[in-house]
């Protein structure tokens, strides 16, 4: 029986009700997120007194805790003199929506002002980091080369290189870290989505990012930003992490982080992932599916989570992923392909599956998959092993210069 799920209904299945936010702690950490690993934001004890007596910057989120405050609201409890906030997408508090543009401000709060990164300039000017003696970078990222943050960090790397202030990582570990997949960013495609010669699943804390930065001269004239990482203690790549904050909107379970760089791709083309629902890329749909498939859902414009979504208002058939194993993707490391190959199949108006413009929450699909091959390939029905072996040498290449840049095992 095909049935799409009324909005009340979904409401009451989901427990959110009213939403004044929608970063929110995980009730449930992981044994190995509570009790062995510790990120670089909570050990305090190595870095504040390097804080101490200096004018600092910080580049946060609500993803940035300290036990469970956010990080500017416990430095600066701890005496530490903090300046300037610098906001990446969704905004310091987290209330944009995905892509929306997010002003200049002044923390209510704590009465600090806030600089946006995701607004009128992505980089911050000399006149922004004028007053700052030390930048401080805390974001959680997801391991996924469309995620924006990566954007970010280069920019901020970039801006406190050419102003010869140093950067601070508090390094924090990436729950994808077991997955190093997909094809190598063809440059002539760079983006907010994809910013460097990477796949789509990188392996690597930010941190390591960071150096990997660096390293590879991949900031403006090949110049090098002063970096200091504190470490996540206690942490492997292979480790499974649950995070205590959801780090972006619409990836608010473990469900969705998981299955972000396998779904991500999808935003190129005409399926709906689940945004303008409470579980946004764990479902996959659309109207014209509805002979296919008796699984449904209806995106509604939600605020601060996707306001104008892709068939808002419209039921959409297709893929229910919220139960998918995840294991399976752990044990393969892989991004999982075939549900990229089905929906193409599925799709009765192929003409219309890639690039389709009719709503601006979709992207490029070439931009988020780095390369043009890959809709080429499903376009000629390639199979996934063909698609893969596409992927080569380069992603071989990339293995072998990431190990260069890796703090942990």
């Amino acid at each position: 029986m095909k049935t799409a799920i009324p909005a009340l209904l979904m409401l009451m299945i989901t427990g959110w009700g009213k939403i004044q936010h929608q970063y929110y702690r995980t009730p449930e950490l992981s044994p190995i997120s509570k009790k062995e690993l510790i990120t670089g934001a909570d050990q305090t004890e190595k870095y504040l007194p390097y804080l101490n007596g200096k004018k600092i910057g910080m580049v946060v989120n609500p993803s940035s805790q300290i036990g469970d405050k956010p990080s500017v609201d416990s430095l600066k409890s701890l005496g530490v003199n903090i300046v300037k906030i610098f906001g990446p997408e969704h905004g310091f508090r987290g209330d944009a929506s995905n892509g929306a543009h997010v002003d200049d401000s002044v923390d209510p709060k704590t009465g600090i002002q806030v600089v946006s990164l995701y607004g009128k300039t992505g980089k911050p000017s000399p006149k922004d980091l004028a007053d700052v003696d030390l930048m401080v970078y805390d974001l959680q990222d997801v391991g996924a080369r469309y995620y924006t943050y990566l954007a970010t960090l280069h920019r901020v790397m970039e801006a406190c290189a050419e102003n010869d202030k140093e950067l601070l990582i508090l390094d924090r570990p990436n729950p994808n870290g077991y997955m190093v997949d997909g094809p190598v960013l063809d440059m002539k495609l760079k983006s907010g989505i994809g910013f460097h010669p990477v796949p789509i699943a990188h392996g690597m804390t930010v941190g390591e990012y960071a150096q990997m930065i660096n390293g590879e001269g991949w900031l403006a004239g090949g110049i090098k930003c002063k970096l200091k990482i504190i470490t996540v203690a206690n942490y492997k790549h292979s480790m499974p992490y649950t995070l205590p904050v959801h780090p972006s909107p619409n990836l608010n379970t473990q469900q969705s982080i998981l299955l972000y760089p396998s779904l991500c791709l999808f935003e190129g083309t005409i399926i709906s992932q689940g945004r303008g629902t409470y579980f946004p890329f764990t479902v996959l749909g659309n109207p014209d599916l509805k002979d296919k498939y008796e699984f449904s859902f209806t995106p509604l414009g939600i605020k601060g989570m996707s306001e104008t979504p892709l068939f808002e208002n419209v039921a959409c058939y297709g893929l229910d992923l919220r139960n998918y194993d995840t294991r399976k993707l752990i044990k393969s490391k892989r991004i999982n392909l075939s549900w990229l190959i089905e929906m193409y199949k599925a799709y009765p108006y192929k003409e219309r599956f890639f690039d389709f413009k009719q709503s601006k929450q979709i992207g490029n699909f070439d931009k988020l998959a780095g390369t043009t091959d890959l809709k080429e390939q499903i376009i000629a029905g390639k199979t996934e092993k063909e698609i893969r072996a596409s992927w080569e040498p380069k992603l071989s290449q990339f293995k072998k210069m990431r190990k260069q840049y890796l703090l942990y095992p």
